[in-house]
């Protein structure tokens, strides 16, 4: 059995005093889609900031393929192929679609060649490519924010809350596109409000509630749970709200 890409074991964080974190178990293997769903306040987006080197665990360890990573800084965990696509959107809103993969992927040399890779995985950004950020839908900046992490050559993409502030339609054109991407070999790791969109395409999920992992499973179990439906999932209609 191969050891997972990224691995969470006993991890306790928080901000100062405040500790969020209590004893996080959590893993993701290669070529996975994992979802991380629960309330609001649950300690989902600190369980990101930890892994990414935006907070240092005051227990525990996080690693990933292999090392251990806890206490990095977020340059240094992404140049070994971790990136963050946070809730909050990082592009430049007055630079174009190109000129904002360019900033991606500035570190490298082949950076033109990778962003006509990405153009080929989002035909929609080819098209926009001379567009200014601030111009495109919603979706599109949450596409182009992806497409940011795979120039950085990222093999786990972390996704805060991708369907935030997004049409119903669009948000399944996103989770499309995290579908085809994880089809062609890109690992990922959703925080997502609505759950049950994140658990559709997931190969797994871990229901996070006050700062503890209060169940874990196959993606298609957790859905078909009454018990999870009930407590964690907003019951069985909530999928179509």
């Amino acid at each position: 059995m191969t050891d997972p890409l990224l691995q969470l074991t006993d991890v306790y964080s928080g901000y100062g005093d405040a500790e969020v974190l209590h004893g996080v178990d959590l893993h993701v293997d290669a070529s996975e889609t994992v979802a991380v769903v629960g309330p609001n306040g649950a300690g989902k987006s600190t369980v990101f900031r930890t892994i990414f080197g935006l907070l240092t665990p005051t227990a525990g360890t996080v690693e990933y393929d292999g090392e251990v990573i806890s206490g990095l800084s977020p340059p240094e965990v992404l140049r070994r192929g971790l990136a963050y696509v946070p809730q909050q959107r990082s592009t430049f809103p007055e630079m174009t679609v190109e000129e904002n993969l360019e900033m991606s992927g500035y570190l490298k040399d082949d950076v033109d060649e990778r962003i006509e890779r990405v153009f080929e995985r989002f035909p929609v950004l080819r098209e926009k490519r001379h567009d200014r950020a601030e111009t495109l839908s919603g979706g599109q900046q949450q596409m182009m924010e992806m497409a940011g992490g795979l120039i950085m050559e990222a093999d786990l993409l972390l996704l805060d809350e991708p369907s935030a502030g997004l049409a119903p339609a669009i948000v399944d054109d996103v989770f499309e596109r995290v579908r085809d991407l994880n089809d062609d070999g890109t690992t990922f790791l959703v925080i997502e409000q609505n759950a049950h969109r994140a658990l559709r395409v997931a190969d797994r999920g871990y229901v996070v509630e006050r700062g503890t992992v209060a169940i874990e499973g196959e993606a298609d179990e957790l859905l078909a749970d009454e018990e999870v439906q009930r407590l964690y999932l907003g019951g069985r209609g909530a999928e179509e709200t």
